[in-house]
């Protein structure tokens, strides 16, 4: 739009249809008579000399009329201005070539295999030749030079242009792509950087004309001779037409020809390969959410609005053939059918795509019929069953505030459900007709007169500025509409306007909370909320506002020229300089503290918590973007101001800001955006940076008590939410940042314990999840134990109670990390020092299990490690140990069966906690514990040296176990033999005193049979017992206890073997047998046990006879 003036200028209509390369008939000769050469293009910067009336008239008449029109007009052209005409009608800026031959609209480095800087590189190497302009044609060849093991190639490039636009190109390298080649590259930028060095002609049908008969019939046989095996069939074919008067070719006056430029009617645009882009976006779908395929998809988005940016109709065009095929994707149907979402990258995507039509369908210059066409063709795509809605939920998915509406308002009520088209149909309603917006965007000095200025207005404020009252996200569609098709300086004024608008909606709410202030505080809660939040917003409004804004303030590079095209690449921080407000009053705003200020007020927007996982997410994502924006600003003193008053008045807002004392309870907590205030403020201004940071740690969705609530003010842009369940899918995300919020405030209070008390009140107070907790806890502790330095004990004590809140929490409940938390507490103690430690334990039964104090807490406490760390002397290590002993005595006393060994461990150095801990093991042995258990610490005690008290647990453990005949790999078989050979080894009184509680206890012959095996081989009593006499003599199994042992394992073979025979299979006939014989060898320790084991033997030939391949086994091997 010209500075200045009020309108902006009207653009070509936008269309979808492909032009064919112009055939027009040509009719009407041209006066011959020469003129000029083309003249020079682009003179020399350093010798401008003004261009001739001709040259200015040829341009404007070669951009903007077809030539057809030209010839029509005019009844004769003098030959030098249709040179001049045909000169201006190619493109002119090598933008525009770019933008046709790279899919990245902005990015930074260099990438050599894009074609447009391929084309640069063959250009300026020379290898572009012949080039020749006839008409609207440009033709020339291009060579490739060989590389590897390519040879040299030559490509013969042709180009067709209109109205300084390139409507065909063909290449005979043979490239099908969305984009041009670079040999197609390399030749437009020969015309565009070298016109001098063209040959240029007129249309041929002007050369033709200037011919006599015989001149013609000689170019006709020439130009057949030439290819006379490619255009002989054609030439005869027309020859044969023309000679027959009712052909149709001569029921048409004039002839075609291809470089005459295009008619009237064919449409005005840049040449679009529409099959290509239908395969590419096809192509990228079917590869499913990978990173490269989205990232292509996001570039041919960001295509379209460079394309609708330099006022290009295949904007719109592009982006019908891209949405055809995401609605012809068969992953929609595949998920509908199943129930499930589509991925977040597909959700982005779609996402974007909604945006795009929305700028579509508000181009300013839109026609009512191209509008009319384009809300039928989303309203088809929005009808079909497949179409992705805006929530990114399925039509079975309904929210919790639409399943009860439809269940209050009848099953016959259907709810509008809001595809991702829904926001651009709504937009085809929006026009640009009204005054008070044309004025806004027409002009920077749009202000109401002074005298006009008391009072309240809907136009402009009190400074006479002028407002914008609208939906938010849809003023601000409209501002990126603005900004999508080219009108920058238009977008910058409304924005401003908006902005204005929403300063003195902040006031308004100021001045409602401070009517209720008193009574909000005394309830403490509130359902006043906003519905539609900014952030998350399908439009980006915030976002929108913000780019918009900065956009003319970012300070760009020498080579941003190319550098837009280049992907692969880091991109550059941004760079930004203030740019005063243009029609200001005061003059002492710029864009760039306006963009801070919007940003700060929509993430700072008190807003209710979407429903669904994607809307969820989204607001997490969104606000992340815009923090990440805003981190990229180097903070001066004009935008230090900016924050400082923005933070204040969002602390001050009450219900309406999400930093207000007073919230709903489903608010969308604000701990990623104070994070950003905290950090931002703390260097200027430390104490507001704490108020932000504590008032946002809340999380009230986690509270128990439910809001009761004060009444909503829909008047005021206030709504009333309904009561319902909140489902919060991102509230882990959301915790994780509350935990980043606390972290960051405890690290920059290091060294200041009244800001660390309050911090940490905080924490305790707001953070639920004990995880996260514990995590603060280890992040307080690695700041407050530098490596080089020593230790910041202020910050270790925060650590500290931060972890013995952590113990208290997960005492009760399962956490499997919680070994690592009760190590790390010791570990924290011990740094804070010895009363620490004394703390913990005698305050255990707050904070560990038995189990966890004795085998964790004090077995590290009373380590030799600790010791030396604490540097203790002796009353302080015996103060220690007491403590420690005191606990084990405790544990042992509450779990006996998990405490008991690790309390005796402890109090070995002490005799009469010692024998506390025996006492308490043998009172606790006959109910509550487990021969595991008893044979464990009668080990315990032998190994200690009490030898006898080891031999009371062992036959208190014997008590409780019973193992079965065919349990011969039983794990308490090992405890068992044990516990006989120390028995044996007692004497002869313990070996009898344990022997009928084995024969009690074990019914296995195997095991028996090894027992006695053992007893008979050393004499009783090798321990050495004081006071005892050892006699030195064998026992025998024919008397006591022995006895008793024999007939116990000889039974036990026999049942045994009994039960074995009742379900033998004949692959083990063979282990059977060898079974035999380890019983035979039992029963010969008896008396008589040849001829027991002889019956025995006839017994079982009496009673299996069946079973005669075992009983033939049997005969061979025991007669």
């Amino acid at each position: 739009m010209a500075e200045g003036r009020g309108e902006i200028p009207p653009q070509p209509p936008l269309h979808f249809s492909l032009p064919p390369a112009s055939k027009r008939p040509c009719l009407r000769p041209a006066p011959r008579g020469p003129g000029p050469g083309p003249g020079p293009g682009f003179p020399n910067p350093r010798f401008q000399c003004p261009e001739s009336l001709l040259d200015c008239a040829a341009k404007a008449v070669a951009e903007k009329w077809a030539f057809e029109r030209v010839e029509e007009r005019f009844e004769r052209i003098p030959e030098p201005v249709q040179r001049r005409i045909v000169y201006w009608s190619f493109p002119r800026n090598e933008r525009e070539i770019c933008m046709y031959s790279s899919f990245q609209c902005r990015g930074a480095g260099e990438d050599e295999g894009l074609p447009f800087r391929r084309g640069i590189r063959l250009l300026e190497s020379g290898c572009v030749e012949n080039v020749l302009q006839v008409g609207f044609h440009l033709s020339g060849t291009v060579t490739e030079p060989a590389s590897g093991s390519e040879p040299e190639t030559t490509h013969k490039v042709a180009i067709s242009f209109d109205r300084c636009k390139i409507t065909s190109v063909t290449c005979g390298c043979g490239n099908r792509d969305i984009f041009y080649c670079a040999h197609v590259v390399a030749l437009s930028l020969y015309r565009i950087r070298k016109p001098d060095q063209v040959k240029l002609r007129l249309p041929i049908s002007e050369t033709l004309f200037q011919m006599n008969r015989d001149q013609l019939q000689k170019f006709v046989q020439y130009l057949i001779t030439a290819h006379h095996t490619e255009v002989l069939p054609t030439a005869q074919k027309l020859a044969d037409e023309i000679l027959s008067s009712n052909s149709e070719i001569n029921q048409v006056h004039g002839a075609p020809d291809p470089t005459a430029g295009a008619s009237i009617d064919d449409d005005n645009c840049w040449h679009l390969d529409e099959e290509q882009v239908r395969e590419q976006v096809k192509q990228f779908l079917s590869q499913g959410g990978y990173y490269g395929s989205g990232k292509q998809l996001n570039s041919m988005f960001a295509k379209v609005r460079e394309m609708l940016r330099m006022r290009d109709s295949n904007g719109a065009r592009m982006l019908t053939l891209i949405t055809e095929q995401f609605m012809a994707d068969p992953r929609l149907s595949l998920w509908r059918q199943q129930g499930t979402g589509m991925t977040d990258k597909c959700r982005q995507l779609w996402d974007e795509l909604g945006a795009l039509w929305v700028c579509i369908v508000l181009n300013p210059h839109c026609k009512s019929e191209e509008k009319s066409g384009w809300l039928r063709q989303l309203k088809k795509w929005s009808d079909m069953d497949v179409c992705p809605l805006e929530d990114g939920n399925y039509g079975s998915e309904l929210s919790h505030v639409d399943t009860f509406l439809l269940e209050w308002a009848g099953s016959e009520t259907e709810v509008d459900l809001r595809t991702v088209f829904t926001r651009a149909m709504e937009a085809c309603d929006l026009h640009w007709q009204d005054s008070h917006l044309q004025r806004i965007i027409s002009s920077d000095f749009y202000m109401s007169p002074s005298y006009q200025r008391e009072g309240e207005s809907l136009l402009f404020n009190q400074q006479g500025l002028p407002l914008w009252l609208d939906h938010v996200p849809t003023a601000c569609a409209r501002v990126d509409a603005l900004r999508s098709h080219g009108y920058p300086r238009e977008a910058l004024r409304l924005a401003v306007a908006i902005i204005n608008t929403l300063r003195l909606q902040q006031q308004r709410q100021l001045d409602i909370y401070k009517h209720q202030k008193k009574e909000l505080l005394q309830r403490g809660v509130t359902t006043t909320t906003n519905l539609e939040g900014w952030v998350g917003h399908p439009l980006d409004p915030i976002g929108c506002l913000f780019e918009t804004l900065t956009e003319t303030c970012r300070l760009e590079d020498d080579n941003s020229l190319f550098r837009h095209m280049l992907p692969d690449s880091e991109p550059k921080p941004p760079v930004y300089h203030h740019v005063p407000v243009w029609g200001s009053p005061d003059g002492g705003e710029s864009y760039l503290a306006l963009a801070l200020e919007v940003a700060l007020m929509g993430m700072g927007q008190q807003r209710v918590m979407p429903e669904g996982l994607y809307a969820q997410d989204k607001v997490c994502r969104n606000e992340e973007q815009i923090v990440a924006r805003l981190q990229e600003m180097e903070l001066d003193e004009v935008l230090v101001q900016t924050l400082r008053k923005q933070a204040v008045l969002l602390l001050e807002g009450g219900p309406f800001s999400g930093l207000g004392e007073v919230i709903h309870r489903e608010s969308v907590p604000m701990h990623t955006f104070a994070k950003y205030l905290f950090t931002a403020l703390l260097p200027h201004d430390a104490d507001l940076a704490y108020k932000i940071g504590l008032r946002a740690m809340r999380l009230p969705v986690l509270e128990s008590t439910a809001p009761s609530g004060d009444v909503g003010h829909p008047h005021h842009g206030i709504s009333i939410v309904p009561s319902r369940y909140p489902r919060w899918f991102t509230l882990g995300h959301l915790e994780s940042q509350q935990c980043e919020l606390a972290s960051t405030m405890l690290t920059a209070a290091k060294g200041d314990m009244l800001r660390l008390r309050t911090v940490l009140e905080a924490i305790q107070k707001n953070i639920h999840s004990s995880s996260l907790i514990f995590k603060l806890a280890q992040d307080a502790f690695k700041i407050a134990t530098p490596a080089e330095n020593p230790p910041d004990i202020t910050l270790l004590n925060v650590a500290l109670e931060l972890g013995l809140q952590v113990m208290r929490m997960t005492l009760s409940t399962l956490n499997w990390r919680r070994r690592e938390m009760v190590r790390w507490l010791v570990t924290c103690a011990t740094e804070v020092g010895l009363r620490a430690l004394v703390s913990i334990l005698q305050s255990w039964y707050t904070l560990f299990t038995p189990t966890e104090a004795t085998s964790i807490v004090a077995a590290t406490v009373m380590s030799h490690n600790t010791i030396l760390r604490l540097s203790l002397d002796y009353p302080q290590r015996e103060e220690l140990a007491s403590c420690a002993r005191t606990l084990a005595l405790q544990c042992a006393m509450k779990d006996p069966q998990n405490c008991a060994l690790s309390a005796l461990t402890l109090c070995e150095k002490d005799h009469i906690a010692f024998e506390t801990a025996y006492q308490i093991v043998i009172d606790a042995a006959s109910t509550g514990m487990t021969y595991s258990q008893l044979f464990t610490i009668a080990r315990y005690m032998e190994h200690r040296g009490y030898p006898l008290r080891a031999f009371k647990l062992a036959s208190l453990a014997m008590t409780h176990l019973n193992l079965a005949y065919n349990q011969d790999t039983h794990p308490a078989i090992n405890d068992v033999l044990w516990a006989c050979a120390l028995s044996h080894s007692l004497g002869k009184n313990e070996l009898a005193a344990i022997i009928p509680l084995v024969v009690k206890s074990v019914h296995c012959a195997t095991v028996l049979s090894d027992i006695l095996r053992r007893c008979t081989m050393t004499a009783p009593g090798l321990a050495g017992i004081p006071g005892r006499r050892n006699s030195g003599k064998l026992m025998s199994t024919d008397k006591a206890p022995l006895r008793q042992l024999l007939d116990a394992t000889i039974s036990a073979y026999i049942n045994t073997t009994h039960s074995r025979l009742t379900h033998i299979s004949p692959r083990h006939y063979g282990e059977f047998i060898e079974f035999l014989s380890k019983a035979r060898e039992t029963f010969l320790l008896a008396q008589d046990g040849h001829i027991q084991f002889a019956q025995f033997i006839d017994n079982l030939k009496q009673i299996y006879k069946g079973k005669k391949k075992l009983m033939m086994l049997v005969r061979e091997r025991f007669g």
